[in-house]
């Protein structure tokens, strides 16, 4: 795998966290940033979206592209991803036709819902892979059919797509890994004293595979053992849950923090410490900026979480969805796994910057983030 890359910087929004697993089980969504502000080394990543991808720029000529999600357990895909690319779309090529589908976790459905894009006649297919490995198969029969193919958010490595658009999803593992072990360091805690739970993502998405490294390489110079770690089936958080709760009872005091791969497994771990009485939960990670990881990190119960707003990364890939189809080859940024990649770089949210990170920025505002049991918090923080 090449991972050497020049990387955007992007101005990242997020969403906001509700407490119940019930509610955690959709947190995957991210908001929509209102403006980008450029940095040193380019264009901010809002902008990059547009232009980075651009190999012709301007609309197209009306066409057929599929739009194919993973799941409905995280909310982003529609609530984020879906209205980000059509309305880049529509403003790129205001005559073509987007065929959306989402499988819900069913490689099997998404492999029918990626046929019949090709016969409804689509000339690009964005896919974001229920199954990376599986995904393989859906880019080898576009090709024969001359059918370019863009993978979304998670990468298929075995068979190179014709473009990758995604955010860093290695660099986001070093960051919140790397981030707790600053926090620990910063209290006083000895490595000698404690480790640390790793709670992945799902196995057979390539993504959570980058995910996972990156942790892995953020963990591995800050001192701490890994006690134990988890691949999460199709990032279910009770299922996070349910492998924390058993951790608690394998290794109790001794856990001194939790890196999990997302807001949803996150919350899930925080469920099963305050299940278990932990008090006070041990500093725990996500990702996502889901409302729901938003809300637990200003009410203490999760250490961090990363702002990256899907509309950025879907209006990239619908750029290159344009260009494509119009027989232009979109610019890429770096190359990951043989395939042209536009990556972009999220931003670590805590408690000490989620004000001028989300708030300030109208990425979020006081009343998405500060009602009922999180409005102390809000005021504590100087949010409200």
């Amino acid at each position: 795998m090449t991972t050497s890359h020049t990387r955007y910087r992007a101005t990242l929004g997020a969403s906001a966290l509700a407490c119940s697993v019930a509610l955690l089980a959709g947190a995957c969504s991210t908001n929509s940033p209102t403006q980008a502000a450029p940095t040193a080394s380019g264009p901010a990543s809002g902008a990059a979206s547009g232009t980075a991808a651009a190999g012709g720029g301007g609309t197209a000529g009306a066409t057929t592209i599929a739009f194919l999600m993973p799941d409905e357990a995280s909310t982003r895909y529609e609530q984020h991803d879906r209205p980000g690319f059509e309305a880049k779309l529509k403003e790129l090529s205001p005559g073509s036709k987007v065929l959306y589908n989402n499988a819900n976790a069913d490689a099997s459905k998404q492999q029918q819902q990626f046929n019949s894009a090709l016969t409804q006649g689509a000339k690009v297919i964005v896919l974001d892979p229920v199954d990376s490995a599986a995904a393989a198969s859906l880019v080898q029969s576009a090709h024969s059919r001359g059918v370019k193919v863009i993978a979304y958010d998670r990468p298929i490595p075995s068979t190179p797509a014709d473009f990758y658009v995604s955010y860093d999803n290695e660099r986001i593992g070093a960051l919140i890994s790397r981030s707790l072990v600053e926090d620990l360091k910063a209290k006083g805690v000895s490595p000698s004293s404690g480790g640390i739970l790793e709670v992945n993502g799902s196995p057979t998405d390539a993504a959570a595979g980058l995910i996972k490294k990156g942790i892995h390489e953020g963990l591995a110079a800050g001192g701490y053992k890994t006690l134990a770690e988890y691949d999460t089936p199709d990032w279910t958080p009770s299922k996070a849950q349910d492998w924390v709760s058993g951790q608690v009872s394998r290794f109790g005091k001794q856990i001194a923090g939790v890196v999990a791969a997302n807001d949803g497994t996150g919350g899930g771990a925080i469920a099963a410490f305050k299940a278990a009485g932990v008090t006070p939960v041990p500093p725990t990670t996500g990702n996502d900026a889901t409302t729901a990881g938003l809300q637990l990190v200003i009410s203490g119960d999760q250490f961090n979480t990363i702002s990256k707003p899907s509309e950025i990364v879907a209006a990239a890939a619908a750029q290159a969805a344009v260009d494509l189809a119009a027989g232009r080859t979109p610019k890429p940024t770096s190359t990951l796994f043989n395939t042209p990649s536009q990556l972009f770089t999220p931003a670590v949210v805590t408690q000490k910057n989620l004000k001028a990170e989300i708030v300030d920025k109208k990425i979020n505002t006081v009343a998405d983030l500060c009602s009922g049991a999180y409005a102390a918090g809000c005021t504590k923080l100087s949010i409200s």
